[in-house]
């Protein structure tokens, strides 16, 4: 698994552990929205703490978003591009923020002592859903917020949400603890923006995260995790649960605008890369340096 030094490994990791067991792959969560292919923004470790920086999907003309002595994870590009949600982790807690895709115009939208992670917009860029933790209770949950902080308002139980492209329904991972299985794994599920009509779309003894919908809404790419926690692999369903396909050993997933491609992390020894495949599987190709630690990220339209 990749190196996670804060925040975003103990985020699931303590889920995980009190009941998701996913092992901080990820806590990455963001939507796709269609247009012609643009830049991936992803957070990266450059020896001191991470950052979030932006590259073309061919692999060049990298640059660095963020530049501060805390760890910024989880990039999230808005329906324009031209701003990014993430989240920064002070070694205190973690915020949820936005910025201008250049650097400035820094935005705080969470103001609490609870940890928050996953931003993804909404695809007429005026709402936020994100994931909260609990350090007493070990549960997530997830909100919605204003673009300018305000109008906080709980959706349901789980984590990494991201919104369809129409807007009306929201992807995410939950479980279900029980007192004859109070160790479930993950499942995805789809629920309406307002809250109500949660349903399952996967249902196996794997753990699955990570969910983004293609930009035509009709299939959700994902994460899926074995019992073994040692292998991960990218897969794509139904938006109504079903045709699950396999797409190639990774995580993260990142639909491209134009829906043909997907941008996924791998992570090999040290270093985890980010690199792009066909949505049917072939043609995969590194987009990240060869030694650079890269993972989460999200594939932005061209303004």
């Amino acid at each position: 698994m990749a190196r996670r030094t804060l925040y975003l490994p103990v985020i699931v990791a303590a889920a995980v552990a009190c009941a998701v067991a996913l092992s901080a792959v990820s806590e990455k969560a963001e939507a796709t929205f269609p247009g012609k292919n643009g830049r991936i923004a992803y957070s990266a470790y450059d020896g001191n703490d991470y950052e979030i920086y932006t590259i073309n999907s061919s692999g060049g003309d990298m640059f660095q978003v963020t530049n501060n002595k805390r760890d910024d994870f989880t990039p999230s590009y808005s329906p324009s591009a031209k701003r990014i949600a993430y989240v920064e982790f002070d070694r205190n807690d973690a915020e949820i923020y936005t910025i201008k895709v250049g650097g400035r115009g820094k935005t705080k939208l969470t103001h609490n002592n609870t940890d928050e992670a996953a931003p993804s917009y909404s695809p007429d860029g005026k709402k936020i859903v994100y994931m909260v933790y609990s350090n007493a209770t070990g549960d997530t949950e997830i909100y919605t917020i204003n673009v300018g902080g305000g109008g906080k308002t709980k959706v349901t139980t789980g984590g990494q949400p991201s919104y369809s492209p129409d807007g009306k329904k929201i992807v995410h991972w939950d479980y279900h603890k029980t007192s004859s299985n109070p160790h479930p794994d993950t499942e995805l599920y789809t629920i309406n923006v307002g809250g109500s009509g949660k349903t399952q779309l996967t249902h196996n003894n794997n753990d699955e995260f990570d969910p983004d919908y293609s930009p035509d809404g009709k299939r959700i790419a994902y994460t899926g995790l074995n019992k073994n926690y040692d292998k991960s692999a990218i897969y794509t369903i139904g938006v109504r649960g079903g045709g699950k396909s396999r797409v190639t050993e990774g995580s993260d997933p990142s639909y491209s605008p134009d829906g043909k491609k997907i941008a996924y992390a791998v992570y090999k020894g040290p270093f985890t890369r980010i690199y792009k495949i066909n949505v049917g599987g072939g043609g995969k190709v590194r987009v990240t340096p060869r030694l650079e630690s890269a993972e989460s990220p999200s594939w932005g339209s061209r303004p």
